[in-house]
C-alpha cells in the first residue's frame, strides 16, 4: 500500500507556487498532477482568464461529497514586512509553517486533497468524490466557481453535499464552523448640485450638506436585530470624499460610499429598494441630485442544521474535543455559489493570519484537519 499523503509537504509544495490572482502560479498544475496519479479524472475550467480545477473520483450516479476550495492568494502587501520569503513555505522552529496562503486557504486544499486520495485507496464501490479548486476567490469571482458551476451543469456533474475548506475557527482548532453567510453589497453615492463661491452659498448649491445628511440617517438607521440563525445586519461607512483642495469654493459633487452585510430578513433587492427611498427622499429635502450605483457581492444564506452541519460537528468534536459553534458570521465565501447547487457547509482551520504579513498556520493544525477531514469522508459512505 502507498503512503498516506503527508499534508504539511503538500501545503508546503503550494505555498512555493506564487499564485496571486488572477495568477495559476503552477499550484493546480500540481494538484492535477497530483489527483490524476490517484485516479481521479481531472478537468481544467478556464474561463476569463482564470484557471480552476474539477476533478471527480468515482461514478457520477454514485452519492458524491465534494469539496470547494481555492489556491489564489492575496497580493502580499509591503513587500519589505515579511521577515521570510512569502512563497517560501518556510517551516520555523516556533512550529508554523510561513508564507502567503498557507493559512487562506492553501493548508485547507492539502488537507483534503491528501485526505481524499488517502480515502479511494480502500473505498466503498458506492462511494464518490469531487473536488473543485478555483483560482478566483480572492478577486471579483467571477469566473472562479461559477465557471465550475456553470460547466458542472452543462457536463451533468453534480455534488450532493459539499464541504469548503475556508478557515472558520477564530482562535483555536474546531470552535466554529459556518452554516451560513451574510449578505454583502457595496453602494456607492454622487451627490451633484451646483458650484460657486463659500463667500455667496445662495448663489450655489452645495451637495456637502445633503450627501452628509443622507450618510447620517443610513448610519443611524437599525435594519434589523438579527434573525434566527444570523446577527444583526451592519452598515458601515468607508468613505466621503469632495476632492476639493479649496476652501473658499462650494463643490458641484461629492461621493460616499456604504458597505452593508445584511442577514435573511433581507436580500440585496429589498435593500437597494430601501437605499434608493432614502436618496428620494433626501433629494427631495435639498433639492440636490443624489445618484447611487450597487455592487452585489452575494445574498445571504443559510444551511439549516442537519445531517452534513451534525457530521461535521460530530467529526470535529471526536479530533479536537470540541463541537464546533454553527456561525454565520464573517465575510462571503465561495459557499454563496455551492449553495445554489447542493447543501454546504465551511470548515477550515484558524484564520488569524490570514491576508496579513508573514502569514502562517500552525503545522500541527494542517495534520490535524486533514484527520478532521478523513473521519468526515468515511463517516459520510459509512
Amino acid at each position: 500500500m502507498s503512503q498516506p499523503i503527508d499534508p504539511v509537504a503538500l501545503t508546503q509544495k503550494l505555498v512555493q507556487c506564487p499564485s496571486v490572482t488572477p495568477d495559476e502560479g503552477g499550484a493546480l498544475v500540481l494538484l492535477e498532477g497530483l489527483l490524476t496519479q490517484a485516479g481521479f479524472a481531472c478537468t481544467r475550467i478556464d474561463r476569463g482568464g482564470i484557471s480552476n480545477l474539477f476533478a471527480r473520483w468515482g461514478s457520477k450516479n454514485a452519492r458524491t461529497l465534494g469539496f470547494n476550495g481555492h489556491t489564489d492568494v492575496v497580493p502580499l502587501g509591503d513587500r519589505a514586512a515579511w521577515t521570510v520569503d512569502p512563497f517560501g513555505g518556510e517551516i520555523r522552529d516556533d512550529g508554523f509553517l510561513y508564507g502567503r496562503g498557507s493559512t487562506d486557504m492553501k493548508s485547507g486544499v492539502a488537507a483534503w486533497v491528501a485526505a481524499a486520495i488517502d480515502f479511494t485507496r480502500d473505498a466503498p464501490e458506492d462511494a464518490s468524490l469531487v473536488i473543485t479548486i478555483t483560482g478566483d476567490e480572492e478577486a471579483d469571482a467571477i469566473d472562479g466557481t461559477t465557471a465550475i458551476l456553470d460547466w458542472m451543469k452543462d457536463a451533468g456533474e453534480s455534488m450532493d453535499d459539499c464541504v469548503v475548506g475556508e478557515p472558520t475557527c477564530p482562535n483555536e482548532m474546531g470552535e466554529m464552523m459556518k452554516i451560513g453567510r451574510r449578505g454583502s453589497l457595496t453602494a456607492f453615492f454622487t451627490a451633484r448640485g451646483v458650484q460657486g463661491h463659500a463667500a455667496y452659498p445662495h448663489r450655489a448649491l452645495n451637495p456637502v450638506p445633503a450627501l452628509a445628511r443622507l450618510i447620517a440617517d443610513l448610519d443611524a438607521h437599525e435594519l434589523d436585530q438579527g434573525t434566527d440563525h444570523f446577527d444583526a445586519s451592519t452598515l458601515a461607512v468607508t468613505t466621503f470624499d469632495t476632492g476639493n483642495p479649496a476652501t473658499n469654493v462650494i463643490p458641484a459633487d461629492c461621493r460616499a460610499t456604504v458597505n452593508i452585510r445584511f442577514n435573511d430578513a433581507h436580500s440585496s433587492d429589498s435593500v437597494i429598494k430601501w437605499l434608493k427611498g432614502e436618496c428620494a427622499r433626501v433629494g427631495k429635502d435639498t433639492g440636490v441630485d443624489i445618484e447611487m450605483t450597487v455592487k452585489v457581492s452575494g445574498e445571504s444564506f443559510v444551511t439549516p442544521p442537519g445531517a452534513l452541519s451534525e457530521l461535521i460537528a460530530t467529526s470535529v468534536e471526536a479530533e479536537t474535543g470540541r463541537r464546533p459553534e454553527a456561525s454565520t458570521s464573517g465575510g462571503t465565501s465561495d459557499a454563496r455559489f455551492v449553495k445554489n447547487h447542493c447543501p454546504v457547509v465551511e470548515f477550515g482551520l484558524v484564520g488569524k493570519t490570514m491576508h496579513a504579513v508573514d502569514e502562517r498556520v500552525e503545522v500541527a493544525q494542517i495534520t490535524q484537519l486533514k484527520s478532521i477531514y478523513t473521519r468526515i469522508i468515511r463517516d459520510y459512505f459509512a
